[in-house]
């Protein structure tokens, strides 16, 4: 059974269209291709309409529908007139009717393709409106506002996952340490396990099991722990924990982490090195993010991932830093916000006040990769909060004393 479609906050939006300086937000899909658009409206994932709808949302004035004749109650649990098509002619004069005097409108679109996180709507569609004398351009700010923006209560929430997951990388580690105390050896997957029954316990969910990996399989930076030989972490082994999860909750939004540890006494120098510039590219990335909201500077996502590449890049590892410095958090553990990003797409959304985004650099060679993962939310103030803790600041030595595992303090 679908679940139940929800209306939409009008006024909130229209005075996010107005503060964009366009005439209207038009919606768009057709058989699921714009989750986007289907998530602003309100319609359930499972929600199956076949024919193409169209919502325009003014700056001002009562929204227009565009629906066809076999699904006339599509777009029924929103505000605003309906015009309802048959033929392939209705829709384009309906459409047309729709923009009648809406010089610019906003649409899930981007210039070349250029992100397409945002870019839902087919090429035809966007020459279709484009035909009727309307400019368009991208809805991706507008998007993050509705998709990205959190609430007090989903800031408790991830704070509380925050502290699951962080808890989590302690008992990982604690559970690595035990098993080569006593059997010599310990599988990637049994510590996945353990990691996910840890989530269980602290009521947290996720969607994927966290990324487990020795030595060489650190260095592929979505690796998936597997059965096998290879899977096996023994004394001398560099591993990777990268976890993720959030209450199990409604709305509830993740807590995204990755820490790194040397199953020994003493931490390799090949390590510390690349951990040292991995670090200080998380760090100056964090600071950029700090420095534009103290000045109240309109940040944007291509701009932290600089901050944090150009440190990289100047220790001369920045052909292997091989993807974007962090990601929107939301109630997916990729959301739909601003991506800290200027290598595979160049994100000028802006950083908004009330959403979080991870940062995550990494440095990888075939032997072994290193990653140092927070989270950093900005609050509606302006104030920026790094999640999960202290920050690593070396790789952790599991050996380096011969009491039990305990987290450093900080």
């Amino acid at each position: 059974m679908s679940e139940q479609t929800q209306s939409i906050n009008l006024s909130a939006i229209q005075s996010a269209i107005q503060a964009e300086s366009v005439d209207g937000w038009l919606l768009y899909d057709f058989r699921g291709l714009n989750t986007l658009a289907r998530r602003i409206i309100g319609l359930p994932p499972d929600k199956l309409l076949s024919r193409r709808w169209f919502y325009f949302i003014p700056a001002e004035g009562e929204p227009r529908k565009l629906v066809h004749r076999i699904e006339p109650q599509a777009l029924a649990h929103l505000p605003g007139t309906s015009i309802v098509y048959l033929r392939w002619q209705e829709l384009e004069t309906g459409l047309r009717e729709l923009l009648c005097g809406s010089r610019v409108v906003a649409m899930e679109y981007v210039p070349r393709n250029a992100n397409p996180y945002i870019s839902r709507v087919d090429a035809g569609t966007i020459e279709l409106v484009r035909s009727m004398g309307t400019e368009i351009v991208s809805s991706g700010d507008l998007i993050q506002q509705f998709e990205a923006v959190w609430s007090d209560e989903q800031w408790a929430l991830h704070l509380e996952a925050a502290r699951g997951t962080r808890s989590a990388i302690d008992v990982a580690f604690q559970f690595i340490r035990q098993r080569i105390q006593t059997e010599g050896r310990v599988h990637e997957l049994d510590v996945q396990q353990t990691i996910l029954q840890h989530f269980a316990a602290q009521g947290l969910v996720t969607d994927h099991g966290p990324i487990v990996a020795r030595n060489e399989h650190s260095g592929d930076p979505h690796y998936e722990p597997r059965p096998g030989e290879d899977g096996m972490i023994r004394a001398d082994d560099f591993v990777l924990i990268d976890l993720w999860a959030k209450c199990e909750r409604p709305g509830a939004v993740y807590s995204d982490l990755t820490w790194t540890c040397f199953v020994g006494k003493a931490v390799p120098e090949k390590y510390t090195r690349i951990f040292d510039v991995v670090a200080q590219a998380r760090d100056a990335a964090i600071q950029r993010v700090h420095d534009a909201f103290g000045r109240n500077e309109v940040l944007r996502g291509w701009q932290v991932d600089e901050a944090a590449r150009s440190v990289i890049d100047r220790a001369g590892f920045g052909e292997f830093f091989c993807h974007r410095t962090g990601h929107s958090i939301g109630q997916e553990t990729h959301g739909n916000g601003a991506n800290m990003d200027g290598l595979e797409t160049r994100e000028e959304r802006r950083v908004m006040r009330g959403t979080c985004f991870s940062i995550e650099p990494g440095i990888y060679f075939p032997e072994f990769g290193i990653r140092s993962e927070t989270n950093v939310f900005v609050d509606r103030t302006g104030q920026v909060h790094v999640t999960g803790g202290p920050l690593q600041t070396a790789v952790v030595p599991l050996f380096a004393n011969d009491s039990v595992w305990s987290p450093p303090k900080g």
